[in-house]
């Protein structure tokens, strides 16, 4: 399977796609909206997540047009908007899935990754 890590925070992106990687799946990153689609023109992916909050183009508008596409692959929106609103807005925009992250996330490892990009070994 071929996944695409859409996440504006390098630490985080990076978990997430070794992650992918050590369950046996192909896992690319893509540091801001544009960059994903650009990746998402130049190969096929079974599943795309997504973090709202991108800079050079929204996710939300990134999703929309993922949904628009006649490969369309699934996406999961992994987000710090965690509001009942903002999960309905996801899913109405064609999210797959919404999960809400916390300002920490914590790893497999035991140590927290900070969407900011920084990290603690913190248990």
């Amino acid at each position: 399977m071929r996944v695409l890590v859409v996440e504006d925070a390098r630490a985080l992106a990076e978990v997430i796609a070794e992650g992918l990687r050590d369950q046996g799946m192909a896992a690319d990153i893509a540091l801001d909206g544009l960059t994903a689609a650009e990746k998402l023109d130049l190969s096929p992916y079974e599943v795309v997540v997504l973090d709202r909050d991108l800079p050079g183009l929204h996710g939300d508008t990134l999703c929309q047009m993922i949904t628009e596409r006649d490969d369309r692959p699934m996406v999961l929106m992994l987000t710090a908007a965690g509001a009942p609103g903002d999960r309905v807005t996801g899913l109405t925009l064609g999210a797959d899935d919404y999960l809400a992250t916390f300002p920490q996330v914590r790893c497999c490892r035991g140590c927290f990754v900070c969407p900011a990009g920084g990290t603690s070994s913190r248990h």
